[in-house]
């Protein structure tokens, strides 16, 4: 079993991706492998919904910025942790993108893989940014993994994260409950239990 993590900061090995370096010990340490993938700095282009991923479930850019790379790595893994640093009370804008796209293309082959999120930030909008990111995860019929408390961390530099104790340990956690969760689906499928798809589902718009 493999879980990637979005590190969807513009700073590949700071904040952010210490916070998914605790996960990743939770997840390795009851074994289930991790793997990275940072967003990058480069302009990413935002969701324009041409509707061309309609067919083909990969975004019409993405062999321009990595997307449609992201998108297959999705498919291949078990689970995903989303992590971003708080910039304004909200994620990162090029990972919003990234999750507009990656997620608009082909989020009904994500669906009942658990995701999670992580938020980096120096004070405040923490909760608003995991709400942000969790919403993805929730329209889309992915298990949220929860910890012992928001996933969060604290801190300007990599030292300062570190030095939030609490805020790491519930990283931990939550690298080691996502490994449960897996564990769990495997042997629910071994025993034949399967997610029930709904059929004929309705769409509606709020009009009169």
């Amino acid at each position: 079993m493999k879980v990637l993590l979005i590190n969807g900061s513009p700073h590949e090995k700071k904040c952010t991706y210490t916070a998914l370096q605790s996960a990743q010990k939770g997840l390795e340490a009851n074994g289930v492998a991790a793997e990275f993938f940072w967003i990058g700095t480069e302009p990413i282009k935002p969701c324009v919904a041409c509707g061309a991923c309609d067919t083909t479930q990969r975004c019409a850019f993405g062999a321009d910025d990595g997307i449609n790379t992201l998108i297959e790595k999705l498919q291949e893994v078990d689970g995903v942790i989303v992590a971003s640093p708080v910039y304004y009370a909200g994620i990162n804008g090029s990972l919003k993108s990234v999750l507009d796209r990656a997620w608009f293309a082909a989020s009904s082959t994500y669906a009942f893989k658990p995701a999670a999120s992580i938020v980096s930030a120096r004070r405040g909008g923490t909760t608003v940014s995991l709400d942000q990111i969790n919403k993805y995860f929730l329209v889309s019929q992915m298990p949220v993994v929860s910890s012992l408390y928001w996933p969060m961390v604290h801190g300007q530099t990599a030292e300062q994260v570190l030095q939030d104790t609490e805020g790491v340990q519930v990283a931990y956690q939550l690298g080691a409950n996502m490994a449960w969760l897996l564990k769990s689906i495997q042997a629910g499928k071994q025993a034949g239990i399967v997610p029930v798809p709904l059929e004929n589902r309705a769409w509606t718009n709020f009009i009169r």
